[in-house]
């Protein structure tokens, strides 16, 4: 494994984090200009429902699962209610299925229960749902509310972020206070998208391009 494929092995300083995090923001913008979220979704129950399947699932097969997903169940009361069994047939193919229905009905149960069947749009709130962590909610707190409580932290994220130098983490709880503390609020949930779609075209993980990287020169771990 050469140099520039190598994970970074230490963080920057706080400054020098906080110069580096605002010129990959200001490099990635330009780089991808139409950087958003991938899961199709129409509300923020839906997004709910598409992010927590899409965890060690590419959001392309996700999205193919939702509309008969949806169909089967299309509110939170329908997930609630049903036989487990029929929620894990109709994930199967996402991975992980016994795990992710569980977390899906005992979601739904807790929207149905505390908040009317409705989505909440704080962290606290989204976070007290079972089978929630920080990474769930800050996407729907992002993109179906517009205020992120921190940046997404996803293999992607954690990944590249450790190869600019943004962080020495591997917790992604961790990995994301280290980046809250170097990227401007008003990032947050940009750079999320940012990375993501970079990690999928250019910094890959197995094969980054890292000649036609156009952070080529702020990431810590080039050859």
């Amino acid at each position: 494994m050469s140099p520039r494929n190598q994970p970074g092995k230490r963080a920057l300083d706080l400054p020098a984090r906080r110069a580096r995090a605002r010129a990959v923001v200001k490099i990635l913008r330009r780089e991808f200009p139409q950087a958003r979220c991938s899961l199709d979704h129409r509300d923020a129950f839906e997004l709910l429902v598409a992010t927590i399947l899409s965890a060690q699932c590419t959001d392309a097969r996700v999205n193919l699962v939702m509309p008969e997903l949806l169909r089967l169940f299309p509110t939170p009361a329908d997930f609630a209610s049903a036989p487990l069994a029929e929620i894990e047939a109709a994930i199967r193919s996402t991975g992980f299925y016994r795990n992710k229905a569980k977390s899906l009905q005992g979601c739904c149960r807790g929207l149905v229960e505390r908040h009317a069947g409705q989505v909440p749009g704080t962290m606290a709130q989204l976070l007290a749902l079972p089978g929630i962590g920080r990474k769930t909610a800050n996407v729907v707190l992002g993109v179906a509310f517009g205020a992120s409580d921190g940046v997404v932290v996803d293999t992607h994220v954690g990944r590249i972020a450790a190869k600019l130098g943004l962080t020495a983490e591997t917790d992604p709880v961790k990995i994301e206070r280290d980046l809250n503390a170097c990227v401007p609020r008003a990032d947050w949930i940009a750079l999320g998208h940012l990375l993501i779609e970079h990690g999928r075209r250019t910094c890959k993980a197995r094969r980054p391009d890292c000649d036609a990287c156009p952070l080529y020169k702020e990431c810590e771990v080039r050859a």
